[in-house]
C-alpha cells in the first residue's frame, strides 16, 4: 500500500519516464545495448568518450532485472511503452526491501509499535529523495535496500545463523553492485568479527554463516560479471580480483579462524582473528595499494576545478556549510540524534548488542557524509531504526499520561526531528527568510530554459544529423546517448578523464586552437547550451575562449551554423572538415 502511495505522490513531478540524473539515462543506454544484443561481459559504453569508447564500472547484476522488465512488457507494448513501464515498476520494487527491513528492525528494538513507526519513517525518506521515483534506475536504491537488510539482520534477536547468511548475501552484493559500500561492508564485517571475538562459541554458527554465505556470493558474482580476460585486473572502483580476493580471503580466514578457535578462550579467538586481519591488510597492501586511497585522488586538476567541484555529492561537510549552509540540517542532524540515542540506551543497559551494532553503522555512515555529501543518504536511511524506537518510548509515555501536555509535545517534537526532510525544509525556509531580509533572490529550481537543452524536442536536429562525434557540455553528454545515434565526447564519468579533459580544452581555447582539439578528436558536431552551468563556469574562467565566443554570437570560419538552430536552447554547429 505504502509503495502504491509512492508512485501516487511522485506523480506531481512525472514529465519523464527517466529519471533526472544522468547515471540514470546512461543506465537506461547500457540496458538498451544489452537487450540489443551486446556481450553479457562488455561494458565499454562505445559512444562515449574518444575513439574505443569507455569502460563503464556499472555491474551487471543492475542492468539485468530492468532489461528482464523491459523485455516481458514489450511483449504486450510498443518499444517505447515497455520502457516507461519497466522504468516506473522498477524503483517501486526497490521500495519494498527498505519498507520490509527497517520495519522489522523497528519491531527488534520496540516491538509492534517500533515496526509501524519505523515503516512511517522509512517511507517519508522514500518520498523525500528522487532515489525511488519512478524512471530512478541507477544502482543507489539498489544498495540502499541491502544496507537496510544488513542492518535489520544484524540486530535480529537470537542470532539466527539463517539471518546471518542473509546478511552476508547482502553484504557480497552490496560490493558487487557499487565499490561505494566498501567501507560499509567492512565495518558490518568488523561488527560480526567482534561478537564472535566476545561471545565465543555462542554466535560462531552465525559468524560462519555470515562468511560462508559472503565468500559464496562474492565468488559467484564475480564468475558471472568479470570477463575472463579481466581477472588479473585491479580496478577501485568496480567489482575486480582487488575486491574479490580480499573479500574471499577475509571471510575464508575469519571463517577458519572461527573453527580452529572452538572452544578455545578468548586470547586464542583474539589471535585467530588478529591473523586474519593481518592477512587481509597484507594481501591488499600487495595487490590493490592504490585501492586504499580516495578513488578520485588519481583525477586531473582540471576535472577537480570544473567539475568535481561543483558536484553536490562529492563535497565535504565543510564544502557544503560553505556553499550551501542550509542544507546541513537536512543532512546531518537526524544521524547525530540517532547516535545519540544509541548511545544513551547502551548505557541504559537496553538491548545493548543491537544498539551497538547500530551505532557502529551510523559512525561509518556519518563520517562517510563528513568527507562526501553522498554518505548521508544511507546515515539517513538507518537512522530511522533506532529513532523509531526513541519515538515508540516517547509515544508509549505520552499515552499513558495524556494529560499531560510536555510528555504530548516532546513526542511530537521528537516524531518531527526524525525526519530529515523536516529540516531539509527548515533549512530552506530560513535560507529564503535571509535571502528576502538581504533583498536578494532565492535559487530556485532549474527553469525551464536550463532543462530543454536535454530533451526530446532539444534532441530532434541533433538526431538528423549525419552520425558523428558531438562536442558538448558534459551534463548533456548521457542525453545524447539516449536520443541519438552519435558518439558523446564528454559525459560526467570519472572513467571518461579523456573526452572530458578534451571538450573542456577545446571549450576554454581561443578558436584557432580550439579547432584542433576538436578536429583531433573526431568531433564533427558542437552542441553548444548557453544556460547550461559549466558553459557559465567555462566563460567565467576562459573569457576569450571558444565557448566564450559563441555566447557574443561569434563564430569561427571553421564552424557552421546547423540551420534553425540559432535561437534555439541547443544550437549545433558543425565542424567543417
Amino acid at each position: 500500500m505504502l509503495a502504491a502511495l509512492t508512485a501516487i505522490m511522485h506523480f506531481s513531478s512525472y514529465s519523464d519516464y527517466v529519471g533526472a540524473d544522468n547515471d540514470d539515462v546512461l543506465r537506461l543506454v547500457q540496458v538498451r545495448d544489452l537487450l540489443a544484443g551486446k556481450g553479457w561481459f562488455d561494458l565499454t559504453q562505445v559512444r562515449l568518450g574518444l575513439e574505443g569508447g569507455t569502460l563503464m564500472h556499472w555491474s551487471r547484476l543492475v542492468d539485468l532485472p530492468i532489461a528482464s522488465l523491459i523485455f516481458v512488457f514489450s511483449l504486450v507494448m510498443d518499444p517505447v511503452m515497455a520502457e516507461a513501464t519497466a522504468l516506473f515498476v522498477w524503483p517501486l520494487i526497490t521500495v519494498v526491501p527498505v519498507f520490509y527491513a527497517l520495519a522489522l528492525a523497528g519491531q527488534t528494538l520496540a516491538g509492534a509499535s517500533g515496526r509501524l513507526i519505523a515503516l512511517l519513517l522509512a517511507f517519508l525518506f522514500v518520498l523525500s529523495i528522487n532515489r525511488f521515483q519512478p524512471g530512478s534506475i541507477d544502482h543507489h536504491n539498489v544498495q540502499l535496500g541491502l544496507m537496510a537488510i544488513i542492518a535489520a539482520c544484524l540486530i535480529v534477536p537470537g542470532r539466527q545463523p539463517g539471518v546471518h547468511a542473509v546478511a552476508g548475501i547482502a553484504a557480497a552484493l552490496a560490493i558487487a553492485i557499487g565499490a561505494e559500500t566498501t567501507p560499509h561492508i567492512a565495518v558490518v564485517a568488523l561488527i560480526v568479527a567482534l561478537q564472535w571475538l566476545w561471545l565465543g562459541d555462542r554466535f560462531r554458527p552465525a559468524a560462519q554463516a555470515f562468511a560462508l554465505s559472503m565468500a559464496a556470493t562474492l565468488t559467484a558474482v564475480f564468475f558471472l560479471t568479470v570477463p575472463p580476460a579481466r581477472y588479473g585486473f585491479v580496478a577501485c572502483d568496480a567489482l575486480s580480483t582487488s575486491f574479490y580476493a580480499l573479500g574471499v580471503v577475509g571471510a575464508g580466514g575469519f571463517y577458519l579462524a572461527t573453527a580452529f578457535s572452538a572452544d578455545r578462550g578468548l586470547a586464542t579467538r583474539s589471535a585467530g582473528l588478529a591473523l586474519t586481519g593481518v592477512g587481509t591488510l597484507g594481501l591488499a597492501l600487495l595487490i590493490a595499494p592504490q585501492c586504499l586511497a580516495n578513488p578520485l585522488a588519481d583525477l586531473d586538476p582540471l576535472l577537480k576545478t570544473m567539475w568535481l567541484d561543483s558536484v553536490t555529492e562529492a563535497q565535504s561537510l565543510l564544502a557544503q556549510f560553505q556553499i550551501e549552509p542550509w542544507t546541513i540540517g537536512g543532512y546531518y542532524t537526524v544521524p547525530v540524534l540517532a547516535m545519540a540515542f544509541c548511545g544513551l540506551r547502551i548505557r541504559q543497559g537496553r538491548n545493548v548488542q543491537a544498539h551497538a551494532v547500530l551505532l557502529a553503522l551510523l559512525a561509518v555512515c556519518w563520517a562517510i557524509a563528513v568527507v562526501q555529501v553522498r554518505g548521508a543518504v544511507f546515515a539517513n536511511l538507518l537512522s530511522a531504526i533506532p529513532l523509531a524506537g526513541w519515538v515508540a518510548d516517547l509515544r508509549s509515555r505520552a499515552n499513558a499520561d495524556p494529560k499531560n501536555l510536555r510528555k504530548g509535545l516532546v513526542f511530537a517534537g521528537m516524531a518531527f526531528a526524525s525526519v530529515p526532510f523536516v529540516w531539509a525544509l527548515s533549512g530552506a525556509l530560513v535560507s529564503m527568510g535571509i535571502d528576502k531580509v538581504k533583498g536578494e533572490e532565492t535559487a530556485g529550481l532549474p527553469t525551464e530554459e536550463e532543462r530543454i537543452c536535454t530533451d526530446a524536442d532539444a534532441m530532434r536536429d541533433l538526431a538528423l544529423e549525419p552520425v558523428g562525434v558531438v562536442a558538448s557540455p558534459s551534463n548533456i553528454g548521457a542525453h545524447i546517448l539516449r536520443f541519438t545515434p552519435h558518439r558523446a565526447l564528454s559525459a560526467p564519468y570519472h572513467r571518461n578523464q579523456g573526452g572530458m579533459l578534451t571538450e573542456l580544452h577545446a571549450a576554454m581555447a581561443a578558436p584557432g586552437d580550439a579547432v584542433k582539439f576538436l578536429r583531433g578528436a573526431g568531433v564533427t558536431v558542437i552542441a553548444y547550451c548557453p544556460s547550461d552551468p559549466q558553459v557559465e563556469n567555462i566563460i567565467a574562467v576562459a573569457p576569450d575562449g571558444l565557448y566564450a565566443q559563441l555566447a557574443e554570437g561569434e563564430v569561427p570560419g571553421w564552424l557552421e551554423v546547423v540551420p534553425g538552430t540559432q535561437a534555439a536552447p541547443l544550437q549545433l554547429y558543425r565542424v567543417k572538415p
